[in-house]
């Protein structure tokens, strides 16, 4: 195996480029016509792209260059990029075929499975208008049950992902795969802890304060005392977002619209044309197809992809203006950044910049400019468009906490009582009494827990990236909305450079200084 670092990545790049586009293609057929042939040819796929990264050789040679003196920064930032893409697979072939065999059978389960509701088969659409708009206790709780049902049917099998993973993880020296996801994802575990801490104090007060005045408002509308309440008494399953009885219901406002057309009009305000993005999509909802909402990069090029399950209501247009986020990010890289580096800086850069678009709904300059809602209504809305915009930061920040503490436990130890683990912390950060009867693995019905593991932590750093991008654009630009100029800043300074700078460096250079806290936590006092 040559040591020269041109060879060597030019090597790599040509083993690996056709296998990352067939896993692409065949990880989009599964989520939009799940079949067994499909599923298989997913797996098939996902075991030749981890047999290129697990070459011993190949490994051995980048990691005899990388640190060669008077290497040219971008090949140095390749190699340091093959190194964190192949140091998790240098692992046995049958445990890496273990792991794609079972990671692709859970991923098909989510893809396939619909709750029982009252007898009938439901979507997560049908759980979620269940949980909006009903004021029958009991029909939520069977809802909300219905959603957890994933969860019994693949909680073992999550489980046995977590040792399945450890041993991989410990088999390369780590204290589990936790640790391992973090050290070869550009993460610094103590960093991540201090910030989710820090994140934590800014946001406790006031999100204590929003939710026991929450609670008194729930318990009026279902007639029962505060401490009767249960987690099917809000309008999310995990208490992601705020019910619109605790900020505001623009529900109305969106219903009848047409979302693909409002989404392409928002972008182009800002002189970004995503009509690529959205014919090449999959957006409506169906059988055999996932639930949930993502953006893919098919290859590199342009062929970019959005999949959703599209109604029109508010849930949906911040869905859409988040994936289309991504999508615009995935798109707008320079051609000359080399293949192995045209990606997202860090999965944490790519998360902000969808959050960024998905703040719009919230917005009342996007409201008034780009939804043309007349001004009494958007006078009316103003006031508690600003709670709803708090109110939607602080439940996701206290969402995250959850997650993450959740992960770093589970990997700790995946035999440990995680039903206990699970409602321990949903109570001390999002304040949700557990229910006094449990299905059991109700934390499994989060896909992100299978199939994106040791990830959420990129969504609480992509608030951050938001927030202080947010106030990047309005010094820079002077607006955000229909504003050519902010997207020609977000082109030039954020989208642009790929992979081909560390996320820490891109962000400090977009924006003038280091990540930190600091920005969301103006965004949450007002």
């Amino acid at each position: 195996m040559t040591t020269n670092p041109g060879e060597l990545l030019s090597d790599f790049e040509a083993r690996l480029r056709p296998l990352e586009l067939e896993l692409a293609r065949a990880w989009w057929e599964s989520s939009t016509k799940s079949s067994d042939a499909t599923v298989q040819r997913q797996a098939e796929a996902d075991l030749a792209r981890r047999e290129v990264l697990a070459d011993p050789d190949t490994f051995a040679a980048v990691c005899d260059t990388r640190h060669a003196p008077d290497l040219d920064p971008l090949v140095r930032r390749q190699l340091d990029h093959v190194y964190d893409l192949c140091a998790p697979h240098q692992v046995p072939e049958s445990t890496r075929r273990a792991l794609v065999e079972l990671e692709t059978a859970v991923d098909a389960t989510f893809t396939s499975f619909r709750g029982e509701l009252d007898g009938a088969r439901v979507d997560d659409n049908a759980i979620l208008e269940i949980l909006r708009t009903s004021d029958d206790a009991e029909l939520r709780r069977r809802a909300w049950e219905a959603s957890k049902q994933v969860g019994a049917e693949v909680g073992d099998r999550v489980r046995e992902l977590a040792r399945l993973r450890n041993e991989a993880a410990r088999s390369l020296g780590y204290r589990d795969h936790f640790a391992l996801a973090l050290a070869t994802g550009e993460m610094d575990e103590a960093r991540l802890f201090a910030t989710l801490e820090e994140v934590d104090q800014h946001t406790v007060g006031p999100f204590t304060e929003w939710k026991t005045d929450l609670d008194l408002t729930l318990a009026k509308r279902f007639g029962c005392a505060v401490e009767e309440l249960r987690p099917w008494h809000l309008d999310d399953p995990f208490f992601q977002d705020p019910p619109t009885r605790g900020a505001v219901d623009l529900d109305p406002i969106f219903a009848g619209l047409d979302l693909e057309a409002l989404t392409v009009r928002t972008f182009a305000g800002m002189g970004l044309d995503i009509q690529a993005v959205l014919e090449g999509s999959d957006l409506y909802a169906r059988d055999g197809k996932s639930q949930h909402a993502f953006c893919i990069d098919i290859d590199r090029a342009g062929d970019v992809r959005v999949l959703c399950n599209v109604e029109p209501n508010e849930r949906w247009t911040e869905t859409m203006l988040h994936e289309f986020g991504h999508g615009i990010y995935d798109r707008k890289m320079r051609a000359d950044v080399p293949w192995l580096l045209r990606e997202p800086a860090h999965s944490l850069t790519t998360e902000g910049v969808a959050m960024l678009f998905g703040r719009l709904v919230r917005d009342p300059r996007w409201l008034e400019r780009v939804l043309e809602l007349d001004p009494a209504t958007l006078a009316e809305l103003t006031p508690r468009l600003e709670i709803a915009r708090r109110a939607s930061l602080l439940t996701f920040a206290r969402w995250v906490l959850v997650v993450t503490h959740f992960e770093r436990r589970l990997y700790a130890d995946p035999d440990a009582d995680l039903d206990g683990i699970w409602w321990e912390l949903v109570e001390h950060y999002q304040q949700i009494r557990r229910p006094d009867t449990l299905q059991g693995s109700e934390w499994a019905a989060k896909i992100h827990l299978a199939i994106l593991p040791v990830y959420y932590q990129n969504y609480l750093y992509g608030e951050l990236v938001a927030s202080q991008l947010d106030t990047a654009i309005f010094e820079r630009a002077g607006d955000f909305v229909d504003c050519p100029a902010a997207g020609e800043f977000l082109t030039r300074e954020f989208f642009a450079p790929g992979a081909s700078m560390r996320w820490d460096a891109l962000v400090e250079r977009a924006t003038g200084e280091p990540l930190s806290a600091a920005h969301l936590a103006r965004q949450l006092a007002g």
